[in-house]
Parts: C-alpha cells; structure tokens; sequence
C-alpha cells in the first residue's frame, strides 16, 4: 500500500513540475535554442563503433529510479519532430526536447572500467542528487 501511494504522489510531482517548467518558459524558441548538452570525446569513438549503419544514441529522462528521475540510452535510427541533435553525422546523441529541459547543461559520456561498461551522464547542474549507480537523479527545485 505505502509503494503504491509513493507512486502516485511521484507521478504527480513529476508532472507538476513538468508543468512548472513549460509555463516558467517565455517561448518555446528562445528556450529550445539555449538548451544543449555537451559530447565527450570517449563517447563520440563509441558512437563510431557502434553506429555504422546510420543509428545514433537517443538519451531519455522518465519518471522512476531510486532519486525520481532516471537516464535511458537507447540505440534508434529514427528522428522525432522534437529531437535535437549534438555531436557529429557519424556519432550523433538525440534527446527529445522534453528530456532535454532535464539534462541540459550535462555531458553524455562513454565509461568503460574493469566490472561494466556504458553510457552515462555526467556532471549535471539541473540535478541534486542521484544515486550510486549514477542511473538516476532528482532535480533541483
């Protein structure tokens, strides 16, 4: 009962301050031209590797995780209306314009170490906290 009531009343925070965040925002335009992420290098040659058939990394943010909000990378090989593009024609991130109000600022990295390897965000001013594994976050209010 208590985690089906944490859901409901996350759920309901995320959407109010998804809310919040577009009506704070004077136009779409001036907001969608100031939002950006930054590519390291380790994961353009990552990209290199693996995207040779025309695919690109599409970074999300959903609801859910240990901090209320959590990172998926995907592989996808086709563009939405509201993605915007970072890195180069052969190793390109794409993130929806609605993710992106929630990431902007970050660098999307490519870490490779002994137990895993993968992408991941880093360095993320619009996040407060997160969690060990570096999946999920909660957002500065």
């Amino acid at each position: 009962m208590a985690y089906l009531l944490r859901q409901a009343v996350r759920t309901t925070v995320q959407r109010n301050l998804l809310q919040l965040r577009h009506a704070t925002t004077s136009s779409a335009e001036a907001a969608k031209s100031e939002l950006n992420v930054q590519v390291s290098e380790s994961c353009l040659k990552r990209l290199r590797e693996i995207c040779t058939d025309g695919s690109f990394l599409r970074v999300t943010v959903e609801g859910g995780g240990c901090s209320g909000f959590q990172y998926k990378f995907d592989l996808d090989n086709k563009l939405n209306e509201d993605d915007r593009q970072f890195g180069e024609d052969k190793a390109k991130v794409v993130i929806d314009t609605i993710s992106l109000e929630y990431c902007s600022g970050a660098t999307v990295d490519y870490h490779s170490e002994l137990i895993r390897a993968g992408f991941r965000m880093v360095a993320n001013p619009l996040a407060e906290q997160g969690c060990s594994c570096g999946s999920s976050f909660s957002i500065k209010l």
